[in-house]
């Protein structure tokens, strides 16, 4: 009988475990893994990092106005310079020797100016006795005329008196035809000095662009020429000669591109944290102080007003950031990383950012509703609302998974801020990427454990 028992009770306990073991397969039958977490409130930072160059916010490359030999340079790389300390200076004889030579010819200029003065103001004398004689000629032609018909006098007192008035007359209108003749060359002697004048200009101009003096206070940043070399202006599209690059080191700032995607979220005023390559494990605090407003193609380097076509190559900006605490080593050109803070928020409701995914209206529906909607949707065009896209992410609730649409604010580095649609402590599935592209809304999930690599491998 004993062994008939123990027959009897393994027989119930299998049965027990079949009932057990197939409720538990049916219960696990499409159950998904995931990765969970909590919403929780925290404080967030939003970033844009870009790279450049340090740069002095004032500087000019002193390039060279005239074609010509270096004499003489005045500094060297590394000198602090005053505003009109002479720099460099080139060869002048020829300058020089035009500049003298057009001081004579102005000069001889003026002097004939003086002599024509004095030539129309001889005519207007002559001018003024010439019509005092005629007044008195006048006079005695009038009298010798009432003579005459008096027959006082003989005819030939009064042809004579009259013929005097005549000359007299004559006189008066040659004297005004020496005046015009003077005030012409009075004006021909004006115009010449003025053109001498402005020769002189010009050849002074040429000769003040063979000395290079500083345009502000500043220090010698470059010097890629040396006493003896020949420089040259720049033509048409060939750049001339830099003789030396002058900056202002008091303020400097470090000039980077921006992507286009994130120009659109920098401001002028925004803090900046600065690291120098050449400076390791230093950070220096910023301000962004300038925002370009032309796009630059980042293969070429040119903006795109100066692209003659269109291009759909990628697109930076450029922002100036000016440091606050610039160490006195700072050299222009080093390269730099800017970050950014374009916004910040202080305990916000957030959550992973791989935790948020896109899914379309339709795939949101239950069942019922798919049907009665089958024979629209198979009709509709691209303006079907069933395919209109929304962003959430999927709550867990009874080990089920829901999607919710949310609606996100700032995005720091790993997290995004929630502006609506979620509740602090809310369960959400954060993970992995590769099962939020396909999990369903509604669908069955449990946590999923995930597996701790030894120390050596997460080191590799």
């Amino acid at each position: 009988m004993n062994w008939k028992k123990i027959l009897i009770m393994g027989g119930i306990v299998l049965v027990v475990v079949i009932i057990v073991g197939a409720t538990v397969a049916h219960n696990s039958q499409g159950v998904v893994g995931v990765q969970m977490g909590k919403v929780k409130a925290q404080d967030l930072t939003s970033t844009v990092t870009a790279s450049g160059q340090i740069k002095p916010k004032t500087f000019v490359n002193i390039g060279a106005n005239a074609f010509g030999k270096i004499v003489k340079l005045y500094v060297k790389e590394g000198d602090h310079v005053a505003r009109g300390q002479k720099l460099a200076q080139l060869e002048n004889v020829q300058s020089a020797a035009d500049v003298g030579a057009q001081r004579a010819t102005l000069t001889a200029n003026q002097a004939d100016a003086i002599a024509a003065e004095a030539g129309l103001n001889t005519a207007v004398a002559e001018l003024n006795r010439d019509k005092a004689d005629l007044v008195q000629k006048k006079l005695d032609y009038q009298r010798a005329e009432g003579l005459f018909q008096s027959e006082l006098i003989s005819k030939a007192d009064y042809d004579a008196r009259k013929a005097a008035y005549e000359a007299a007359d004559a006189n008066v209108a040659q004297a005004q035809a020496r005046i015009a003749q003077s005030k012409a060359q009075q004006q021909s002697a004006a115009g010449h000095v003025t053109s001498a004048r402005a020769t002189l200009t010009r050849f002074a101009d040429q000769l003040s662009k063979t000395i290079y003096a500083a345009p502000f206070d500043g220090t010698i940043t470059n010097l890629p020429v040396h006493e003896g070399e020949t420089v040259v202006i720049g033509i048409q599209n060939s750049p001339g000669s830099t003789i030396m690059t002058l900056s202002d080191l008091s303020i400097i700032t470090a000039e980077v591109r921006v992507d286009e995607t994130d120009i659109v979220n920098v401001k002028l005023g925004q803090p900046a944290e600065v690291t120098i390559d050449a400076i390791p494990k230093k950070t220096f605090h910023a301000t962004v102080s300038e925002i370009g407003d032309n796009a630059i193609i980042r293969s070429t380097g040119l903006a795109t007003s100066q692209s003659t076509t269109g291009s759909e190559e990628a697109k930076d900006f450029k922002v100036v950031v000016t440091l606050s605490d610039p160490p006195e080593n700072l050299r222009p050109g080093l390269s730099c990383t800017a970050k950014i803070t374009t916004a910040t928020r202080s305990h916000v409701l957030a959550v992973p950012l791989q935790a948020l995914t896109i899914r379309q209206a339709k795939d949101l529906q239950d069942n019922a509703d798919k049907k009665n909607n089958m024979q629209a949707a198979a009709s509709s065009g691209p303006d079907d609302p069933g395919k209109k896209e929304l962003q959430g992410v999927f709550v867990v609730q009874n080990n089920k998974a829901k999607f919710v649409t949310v609606e996100t604010g700032v995005a720091g580095v790993t997290d995004i801020e929630i502006l609506s649609g979620l509740k602090e402590s809310d369960t959400i599935v954060t993970g992995s990427y590769k099962v939020l592209r396909s999990l369903r809304n509604g669908a069955k999930v449990k946590q999923e454990k995930i597996e701790e690599r030894p120390p050596d491998e997460q080191k590799s």
